[in-house]
């Protein structure tokens, strides 16, 4: 098979299961974004050459980390009345858990203490974190977290045709970060904001938003909405390309053939997630005040 037909096959299968899993129930969105989120940790400490200690400290505090926010998401749906004390225990362990891989760093006598905790922190805070609060954005509304992917879809597009199209030109176009990553312009990210923006109000004639939607704001939501997730995408996918070229490395993984691993899959959505989610619910408690 040829590196065209495997990149498109794998793509469509991995679009169909996000989806799927969306349309499906919130709760078979987690349990897919569990195992995505667990191999994306284990995948960054794989690149950073993390000792094997350290990778199961990663795993066993993203668990913890993702079973509290689970249980403070349920609590919030209201499909449970006591997961707030199970959330609390969860989350006590957490950072229990946290303090004890610090202090494994001293009594192991590690070479490099510092380096390895600030690995460990980095794969909770930058990846563990901001997959889990995907799980907000799932139990408030289906179509506002299939939004999200969507208009990722949609801005990562968008960019590639606009900055393929005006790298063609006499003086090619204007770089956004060359040492980073050197095929992303900012006639790209202007083409995906646009692009995106575009599509949030297809989705917004469809009623994806209307959750969010106060008297008079209708317009606004979806453009704010499309303006987060194409900036802060973008952003996501700068870091992440950062650190692959701090580690002089291609991908981040194996994950999807011809797409490279699960961090290159979820780039974009590491920072989205979490700016989108907290709007969501701001936008969500202050519509029925206005």
């Amino acid at each position: 098979m040829s590196e065209f037909w495997k990149r498109t096959l794998s793509g469509s299968v991995f679009v169909a299961c996000v989806v799927g899993s969306i349309l499906w129930s919130p709760y078979a969105f987690s349990i897919l974004f569990f195992l995505f989120c667990m191999l994306a940790v284990d995948e960054f400490h794989r690149l950073v050459h993390s000792p094997r200690a350290l990778r199961v400290y990663a795993l066993v505090t993203t668990v913890l980390l993702w079973m509290t926010v689970e249980c403070l998401a349920w609590r919030i749906e209201g499909s449970e009345q006591n997961l707030h004390f199970s959330g609390f225990i969860f989350g006590a362990a957490y950072m229990l858990m946290l303090i004890f891989a610090l202090l494994d760093e001293i009594w192991n006598t590690s070479h490099q203490p510092l380096q390895n905790w600030g690995n460990l922190l980095i794969s909770q805070v930058m990846i563990a974190l901001p997959l889990a609060t995907l799980l907000f954005l799932g139990f408030l509304d289906k179509w506002l977290l299939l939004a999200l992917f969507v208009l990722i879809w949609v801005n990562d597009t968008g960019a590639y045709c606009v900055g393929s199209l005006t790298a063609k030109r006499k003086n090619g176009n204007h770089k956004m970060a060359p040492m980073i990553s050197p095929k992303k312009s900012w006639e790209g990210l202007i083409g995906g904001v646009v692009f995106t923006v575009g599509v949030a109000y297809i989705l917004h004639a469809f009623g994806w938003f209307t959750d969010l939607q106060a008297e008079g704001s209708a317009w606004l939501i979806p453009l704010l909405f499309a303006f987060f997730v194409s900036t802060f995408g973008t952003i996501g996918d700068l870091m992440e390309s950062l650190l692959k070229r701090s580690l002089g490395v291609k991908d981040s993984g194996r994950f999807l053939p011809g797409h490279g691993g699960i961090l290159d899959r979820f780039d974009s959505v590491l920072l989205a997630a979490p700016i989108i989610t907290v709007f969501s619910w701001l936008c969500y408690f202050i519509a029925p005040l206005l």
